[in-house]
């Protein structure tokens, strides 16, 4: 029997997650980072998040985001196998953007891409 899928979150349901606590973890690389990302998130690129797992608070939800959602999907399995409470943002920061929330870019004037 393989590893159940990880759970996928639209962005009503992230957004609730987050309200309620969740830490948003954005794995997308620094230059898409700094074309515009969430204002609540916190930047671990994909290729370093092995690297920052001991920063990561395993008692707290973590909701994964990335540009459209196949690397956080990865990031969110990966943390999951290692008994993380971990949740794919389903349309990552397309999605996000797409339902007009907040995007910051690192002047936090309202990013573009």
């Amino acid at each position: 029997m393989g590893t159940p899928p990880t759970p996928q979150l639209n962005v009503v349901e992230a957004v609730a997650k987050l309200g309620e606590g969740a830490l948003l973890l954005d794995v997308r690389e620094i230059n898409e980072w700094n074309a515009g990302h969430a204002p609540e998130a916190v930047h671990v690129p994909l290729g370093e998040l092995e690297s920052h797992i001991g920063r990561l608070d395993q008692a707290r939800e973590i909701v994964v985001i990335c540009r459209s959602g196949r690397r956080s999907d990865d990031a969110a399995s990966a943390l999951r196998s290692i008994g993380f409470d971990a949740y794919n943002f389903a349309g990552g920061m397309q999605a996000w953007q797409r339902a007009g929330r907040d995007v910051l870019t690192p002047s936090e004037d309202p990013g573009w891409h």
